[in-house]
């Protein structure tokens, strides 16, 4: 018969360490380590394959006793800090991406220290988080008194943008009756160019994916206002119920800013929800140069954009800003007995998770307060002035080389291009594309990505990054030009 210690006699254990210097000092050397890694990052390749022991190693089983931290620490060195996806790189232009600050790596650490949980009360924190909810509020032009949510990307700001879009334009006590409850379907309309997030909004709010009508756009690939009138037209006489426009304030695939006070116009004619997916573009509203070319996103219901791109935050961070605060919360509060308001103490703050879908929520919002703090809105303004000019600049470079080949105009920071030597079809084309686009990457030079626009593939650089110097664009333009000659004029053996 199996014996058992009694529970009062088991010694009581903690994961705090029990030499607390020594943990500082090995805290000391990771940062020592980590500001060397950021201070260096120009030195590194872009990004490099992971030799097949280091992936191997990511195979093996869960632990079940204890490791040194020191040795933790050495194998989280070799292996992951090693092999990162290298979006900080200043020549890592493949997807949208921002490219971090140290000062919000530091966030994040003194985030995790703190501990908080942001699905409410009263501490700073949440204060804090409020706090930057107001401030990008006010960077997108919305007025003092809407609301918003700061969630983990661009994806959930969207998903929570359309069901907000969707409760309030249902007729229908949604949250209580369900789907099955409307009386006409719902129908929701963007661009053929919007992002795939919200195909995964509306079939995640159980509408379907032919709840979103993708409308066609033209040659700088932005919304068809007519063929957008004729579609919300056509769903109403067919018994649907046409309940949101989606603005595109920056397309992925080409950065193209829809005609935003044209929407504007269309919903408020036609009495719809109208939300701006900005996640891309939204943040060009501070940027002196170019702000402009967001005129109108002030006027949308609702905005989703991403302070982790072009306000570099270390990801994750999301926002989702509404301008009515009342319908937004409308949408998600509940108030179960165990988080009841009290008049004072920890609970007499405001629950943040009435405004969301987390209950629990880590405290993002510092790296964000911090770096805003540290460097000041004026000069991330200037920033993205600095990427759009930088875009401008590798098109020009691309446009001055005959071999080179522009293929759509540059709206924002994105720039749509392919090497063509002549005389090679669509197929042939791309192969040889994706074989340039591989190669800049394993040779870590730079990262590109790829994208089919309208039909014709290209190679794409998103130019979201505060380290890209002009220098980086001349080298990516000779190596494109020499990977692709070299490809035209096989090599011999």
């Amino acid at each position: 018969m199996a014996t058992h210690t009694p529970l009062q006699n088991l010694p009581e254990e903690t994961l705090d360490p029990p030499d607390w210097s020594a943990v500082a000092t090995l805290a000391h050397r990771i940062v020592d380590d980590a500001v060397d890694h950021v201070a260096r990052v120009r030195e590194r390749p872009v990004w490099r394959p992971m030799p097949d022991d280091v992936r191997a190693a990511f195979q093996t089983g869960l632990p079940q006793e204890a490791m040194p931290l020191e040795a933790v620490y050495g194998l989280v060195r070799d292996r992951v800090m090693a092999y990162p996806m290298g979006n900080i790189h200043p020549r890592f232009w493949s997807w949208f991406m921002g490219a971090g600050n140290f000062t919000g790596a530091l966030g994040d650490f003194l985030a995790a220290v703190q501990g908080s949980n942001l699905g409410g009360g009263s501490h700073a924190a949440a204060l804090l988080d409020q706090q930057v909810v107001d401030w990008l509020r006010d960077m997108v032009g919305f007025p003092e008194g809407a609301s918003g949510a700061l969630v983990s990307g661009g994806s959930v700001a969207n998903l929570l943008a359309l069901t907000v879009a969707r409760n309030a334009m249902a007729g229908v006590d949604l949250r209580e009756e369900g789907l099955a409850a409307l009386t006409r379907p719902l129908r929701f309309y963007a661009s053929d160019q919007v992002h795939s997030c919200h195909r995964k909004a509306v079939e995640a709010l159980g509408l379907g994916n032919k709840a979103l009508r993708r409308i066609p756009t033209d040659d700088q690939c932005r919304i068809d206002i007519a063929a957008l009138r004729k579609a919300i037209a056509d769903d109403r006489a067919h018994g649907f119920a046409p309940a949101c426009v989606i603005g595109t304030a920056g397309t992925v695939n080409s950065g193209a800013v829809d005609d935003l006070d044209a929407l504007a116009d269309l919903a408020a004619e036609e009495e719809l929800w109208f939300h701006v997916d900005g996640c891309i573009g939204a943040l060009v509203a501070i940027a002196p140069e170019n702000g402009w070319r967001v005129d109108g996103i002030r006027r949308a219901h609702s905005v989703a954009l991403d302070p982790h791109k072009w306000l570099h935050a270390p990801f994750e961070v999301g926002c989702v800003v509404f301008r009515d605060r009342a319908i937004h919360r409308q949408a998600f509060a509940v108030s179960p007995e165990y988080l009841q308001a009290t008049p004072r103490g920890i609970a007499s703050g405001t629950w943040l998770h009435e405004f969301g879908l987390q209950t629990s929520r880590g405290f993002a919002a510092l790296k964000v307060w911090m770096a805003l703090m540290e460097h000041g809105r004026t000069k991330f303004g200037r920033l993205i002035d600095q990427n759009i000019g930088q875009a401008r600049y590798l098109a020009s470079l691309i446009e001055d080389e005959e071999q080179l080949s522009l293929q759509m105009p540059v709206g924002l920071n994105i720039v749509c291009f392919r090497f063509d030597p002549g005389g090679l079809d669509e197929e042939r084309l791309k192969a040889m594309n994706v074989e340039i686009m591989l190669q800049l990457q394993e040779t870590g030079v730079a990262a590109l990505s790829d994208t089919t626009i309208h039909g014709r593939h290209c190679l794409r650089a998103a130019i979201c990054n505060h380290r890209t110097r002009r220098d980086d664009l001349d080298l990516l333009v000779a190596d494109v030009l020499r990977l692709g000659r070299q490809l035209v004029v096989p090599q011999p053996a």
